[in-house]
């Protein structure tokens, strides 16, 4: 499978774009479930991102407003990657569907995690802060990963593992 690189791209943005998108849909919604602000993950990853910033002596506002930025350049980014690597890394034969969204799966919890430490870290949580942090990052996460993997297999046009086989 030879995909130019910029048809990875473009359809890793629209995947990470995606995935960022459902994953915050349904993290809003479980926050409102268990009686939590339904914007606290923005405001946590706002106030950590401000920290970052502060620590290298730039003034950023904390809160809602940069989490919500920080998600949307992030997720776009990671999955504008991410379809680079897929259309270019031929030695990784990602070019079927579930390959696609293992590789999804195993690339956004790895690139996530120093990411995600920052947080625990930067703000100073409380060990069963941070058990909650990582356990319902890990998930949400999971979800961004395997929108992310579909979509971009979708875009690429790869096919399914039994298509494949039969053809074969």
């Amino acid at each position: 499978m030879r995909v130019p690189l910029a048809k990875g791209v473009a359809w890793g943005l629209i995947a990470g774009l995606t995935g960022t998108m459902v994953m915050d849909f349904l993290l809003m919604g479980a926050l409102l479930a268990v009686r939590y602000p339904p914007l606290l993950c923005f405001s946590i990853v706002g106030d950590t991102v401000a920290r970052f910033f502060s620590i290298l002596g730039l003034g950023l506002t904390a809160g809602i407003p940069t989490g919500i930025a920080a998600h949307y350049l992030i997720g776009p980014l990671v999955g504008a990657v991410f379809g680079a690597v897929v259309t270019q890394a031929l030695t990784l034969r990602v070019d079927t569907f579930k390959k696609c969204v293992i590789f999804a799966v195993i690339y956004v919890e790895i690139v996530s995690q120093p990411i995600l430490a920052t947080t625990p870290i930067l703000l100073k949580m409380t060990a069963p802060e941070v058990l909650q942090w990582y356990v319902g990052s890990f998930v949400m996460h999971l979800i961004l990963a395997v929108v992310l993997g579909t979509v971009l297999s979708y875009g690429l046009r790869l096919a399914p593992l039994v298509a494949k086989r039969s053809v074969q």
